[in-house]
């Protein structure tokens, strides 16, 4: 039996550039070589396309000198990479990808709609849920009408912030606090910033304004951060639920990558009942934004009633070797390894039943 081509696409343009190099590693290095041919491709920052040539690059960083260029064609016909290497082009076909991008440009539809285009399949959710499920609003309106609690929020938009008077206003008409200010778009807690005053919030909404042109602001919910992974495709399953131990305030960008003191608890014990609500809810929620193959969806358990609270839910969590998702699935026994051929074989399932080509082996 012939190999089949996953291309590995990493890196991109987004604020969470770095962590999918290192998520990209342990995915590349899971993939069973023994049915796969691998192409590497790297996005920079500024949004070049550049051929990787081994997981060692992608470590050293020394991938974004290389020289040859790589591109996935949207001409559907084609279903290839072009790789140039100065006045010389070589196409390779690519069977599956497999976007190991976070944050925007990647986990947005951005990219899936590149796919959808080229008509190749794809690891992940599609352009509908990607988008919905990336911008925390419209995730909002969609658990709105589940009927599913979630804190309450006030929406603002950067062109408000130039009467900032006004803005802060709004704000406070609907919340006290302390609250939380977000980027609709962004990701890996990007921007985030808590506010107990006002002038706290006026620097909230600026720091949360360099990353959209959209922001929330919710009210604090004092509780515990638990976390579920979804996997599947028509009848996904949920995992065991994983808490978040945060160094900081709150489990901010720093706190998750950079700081050891943050620590991650598989099955930590919850009030009753807690555990099956959060796996129903993640299972609704992934239904609701018509996702596909993983999510993991994030939440919150009061502290003082126990009950759940919905934060919210991102499409291509980070495969890191502290990431939540593939721990909350090794607790369930499936490894690194079985977990990535089982995203690669959900990519072809749901080409199948689109309607376009099924080589799943």
């Amino acid at each position: 039996m012939s190999k089949k081509t996953v291309a590995v696409l990493f890196g991109g343009q987004s604020s969470e550039h770095e962590v999918s190099c290192i998520s990209a590693t342990t995915v590349i290095n899971n993939i069973n070589t023994g049915i796969y041919n691998i192409v590497i491709i790297g996005i920079t920052k500024e949004g070049k396309w550049l051929k990787v040539n081994n997981t060692e690059e992608i470590t050293s960083g020394s991938w974004r000198q290389n020289t040859q260029t790589a591109v996935i064609l949207p001409d559907a016909s084609m279903k290839c990479a072009i790789i140039l290497n100065g006045e010389k082009a070589e196409s390779i076909k690519i069977d599956v990808v497999f976007p190991v991008l976070h944050g925007l440009y990647g986990e947005d539809g951005t990219i899936q709609g590149l796919l959808e285009l080229a008509r190749i399949p794809y690891v992940g959710c599609g352009v509908l849920a990607s988008a919905v499920s990336m911008d925390k609003l419209y995730t909002k309106i969609v658990v709105d009408a589940l009927g599913i609690r979630q804190a309450k929020y006030v929406a603002v938009t950067k062109k408000e912030l130039s009467d900032m008077a006004e803005a802060v206003k709004k704000v406070e008409k609907e919340l006290s606090y302390p609250v939380f200010i977000k980027p609709s778009n962004a990701g890996s807690s990007r921007g985030i910033s808590k506010a107990g005053a006002k002038e706290e919030l006026i620097e909230g909404l600026k720091l949360a304004s360099e990353h959209d042109r959209k922001i929330l602001v919710e009210e604090t919910i004092n509780g515990r951060e638990v976390e579920c992974a979804v996997l599947g495709g028509n009848e996904p399953k949920a995992s065991g639920v994983g808490e978040i131990i945060a160094a900081a305030q709150f489990y901010d960008y720093d706190a998750k990558y950079n700081n050891a003191e943050s620590k991650t608890v598989l099955s930590p014990e919850l009030p009753a009942g807690a555990a099956e609500t959060i796996r129903d809810y993640a299972i609704r929620i992934f239904k609701a934004v018509d996702g596909h193959g993983l999510s993991r969806v994030d939440f919150f358990v009061d502290r003082n009633t126990g009950e759940v609270i919905f934060n919210e839910i991102n499409t291509m969590p980070g495969f890191t070797s502290i990431s939540m998702y593939p721990m909350l699935w090794e607790g369930k026994g499936i490894g690194k390894p079985q977990l990535v051929e089982k995203l690669l074989q959900l990519a072809f399932t749901r080409a199948a039943e689109a309607g376009g080509e099924s080589d799943a082996l």
